[in-house]
């Protein structure tokens, strides 16, 4: 079909399109990833495509909305019986094998299913992990991946392409590009899901994306999952205000909850179908369901809009947007240590957290600190993976009861994205200013190997909400009613084993934000140099990292097993000399030998005592009175 004859069919006669797959396959015993199923499980899927066109739907969409190799060959088992990623390496050869493989098996199964008046659209969704500079995945691994499942869904003689439930316009103008290069004249949905939020759509967001996609070179755009009916009749009327294009609306049924480990829906066939013929009066050509609605509620979507003629024009209707600019909203209390930055030399101290709920040492370490001088206090976010209080809770009670700033670690590993957000304004509105945005170790080196680790985004990304936050927005251009004050600090591993990309991450994580750079504890004055003169070239402060050597064991360990330290010859030569029991004064000594020299080369001291003694780093501290 080409792009004329599709836009021809828009033209006379609303288009029914199908519901959800994933919802169907688990209801049947199917496991995720479901697009696996196309080998696993193909009479199931010929089955449910079947039923969908016997319903009335005429849009079929494959079983494809993960088969891109990003997304599909990085889902772990998890006690899964369809094959996992390696599995499938194993039978079908290499990543692109098995693309071609679900996809072509996907667009075949719904072939077979359907009659010829039924247009068979291959579905391509997100690459399901955030893109650079949020997260790690290149623009042009992006694109490869969409290149490539586009191709194959090509190849297998697809009608038209529909690219569904994408949130970052510049993913989805990124898949549109993809499909574009291999296929001009070839029918293509656009579809951005919207999250349920009423204050945000009544901020003009719709009508903005209308535009955006508009502008591509789609065929229809619209809006898919997430919402319910009624939502997406919002939807809708918004977009038609916007844009000539055809409107394509694919609501899910209403809000799920999850009733014996499954997640269910609860709104009624009838309802649904009712709405289907409100979108169709609000402009949509293209109607069907998504996560949650099933046969019956096709059928009932195809019986409401029996006989209805698409709008010719789009709606008119008026909204007034009531977006603030960012500059118009409030700006939060600064932390003291943004006002210290460039003013004077900063001396901060880690201490280190019990396992358990007893912390009144720790607050007790930190008004010691204070009172000797001591500007800030850090709390690592479960180093190496070890169980400790969660960092917020204790950062808050320092500075309650101690009286001293915090600069709290927070690590991505145990966050997903909406965690992350969440966690943030909660520490916010406790007062925690400073952050150190870190990727964080993974689970299985922890206390609890068997954890998940999350990692949504990394520390590049996780700089990027906290300026996004600074500006007054999240991470998906939603006010937070004021513009946050972090100060966003990064870690530095200066003698990282591939120092080319250590740099890199660093100019990245400036480039996104950051105003302060910590480093790995140093001990050689050309390492110290050497980052000085980078900072000075990105124009940011940072912290040299002191650590305090307690005994030969200790360095030798820290020498050996933690990566980014390296200790002269000399300095361990002479911690092995030591006497046990004058060891840490000598590890002493050398820290402030050290700190004297490196000093004058920092806008801080980012000192690490061994088990957060203060008295030890106040005894380092000495030097430099």
């Amino acid at each position: 079909m080409t792009r004329q004859e599709f836009q021809e069919r828009l033209q006379h006669a609303v288009l029914v399109a199908d519901g959800a797959t994933g919802t169907m396959l688990a209801l049947r015993g199917v496991t995720m990833p479901y697009d696996l199923a196309n080998l696993t499980h193909p009479d199931l899927v010929r089955e449910l495509h079947r039923e969908y066109y016997e319903a009335g739907a005429r849009l079929i969409e494959t079983n494809t909305y993960t088969s891109n190799r990003i997304r599909l060959l990085n889902i772990p088992e998890r006690g899964t019986e369809l094959p996992a990623a390696q599995s499938l390496l194993e039978q079908y050869g290499s990543p692109a094998e098995v693309v071609q493989r679900v996809n072509h098996t996907g667009v075949q199964l719904a072939r077979e299913a359907v009659g010829a008046d039924a247009l068979v659209f291959g579905s391509m969704g997100p690459v399901g992990k955030p893109l650079e500079p949020l997260g790690e995945i290149r623009l042009q691994e992006a694109e490869q991946a969409f290149t490539e499942q586009a191709q194959a869904l090509i190849e297998a003689g697809v009608d038209g392409i529909i690219l569904e439930t994408f949130t970052d316009p510049r993913e989805l103008s990124i898949a549109v590009r993809a499909v574009r290069r291999l296929a001009p004249d070839l029918p293509l949905i656009a579809s951005k899901g919207f999250i349920e939020d009423g204050e945000t759509l009544m901020e003009g967001l719709p009508e903005r994306v209308a535009r955006e996609l508009s502008a591509l070179e789609v065929d229809a755009i619209g809006a898919n999952c997430v919402v319910g009916p009624q939502r997406m009749l919002d939807i809708i009327r918004m977009m038609a205000h916007a844009t000539d294009k055809p409107l394509s609306a694919m609501p899910t049924p209403g809000l799920p909850q999850l009733v014996r480990g499954q997640v269910v829906y609860d709104i009624q066939p009838e309802y649904f179908g009712r709405y289907a013929a409100r979108l169709v009066e609000a402009g949509a050509r293209i109607v069907g369901g998504c996560c949650g609605t099933t046969p019956e509620h096709i059928g009932a979507v195809a019986r409401a809009v029996a006989g209805i003629k698409p709008r010719q024009t789009h709606v008119s209707i008026t909204v007034h947007p009531r977006e603030r600019k960012p500059e118009q909203l409030p700006l939060a209390k600064p932390s003291r240590l943004s006002q210290l930055l460039g003013k004077e030399r900063v001396i901060t101290v880690e201490l280190d957290l019990p396992r358990g709920l007893i912390v009144q040492k720790v607050i007790d370490n930190a008004r010691l600190l204070k009172e000797n001088g001591v500007h800030l206090i850090d709390i690592s976010d479960g180093a190496r993976a070890r169980l400790r209080m969660n960092v917020m809770a204790i950062s808050h009670l320092i500075q309650e009861q101690a009286g001293i700033e915090v600069m709290m670690h927070f690590a991505c590993r145990d966050r997903n994205l909406l965690a992350i957000q969440s966690d943030l304004l909660g520490a916010h509105a406790l007062g925690i200013r400073n952050v150190l945005a870190i990727t964080g170790d993974p689970a299985q080196i922890g206390d609890y190997p068997t954890a998940t680790s999350v990692f949504d985004v990394d520390a590049i990304g996780l700089v990027r909400i906290l300026k996004r936050f600074n500006e007054g927005i999240d991470l998906a251009g939603n006010t937070i009613g004021m513009r946050a004050n972090f100060t966003i600090a990064v870690a530095y591993n200066p003698l990282a084993p591939d120092e080319e990309l250590e740099r890199e991450r660093l100019q990245r994580k400036v480039d996104e934000g950051a105003h302060l750079v910590y480093t790995q504890p140093i001990f050689e004055m050309p390492v110290v140099e050497r980052t000085a003169e980078l900072c000075h070239q990105l124009r940011i402060p940072w912290f040299v990292g002191v650590l305090p050597l307690r005994s030969a064991r200790h360095a030798e360990f820290m020498h050996n097993e933690v990566p980014g330290i390296r200790i002269p010859e000399g300095v361990l030569r002479r911690m092995a000399d030591a006497p046990e029991e004058c060891a840490l004064e000598v590890g002493i000594e050398i820290a402030q030998q050290f700190l004297q020299q490196a000093a004058p080369y920092a806008q801080g001291i980012y000192l690490m005592p061994p088990a957060g003694n203060a008295q030890i780093a106040l005894r380092v501290l000495q030097a430099l009175r």
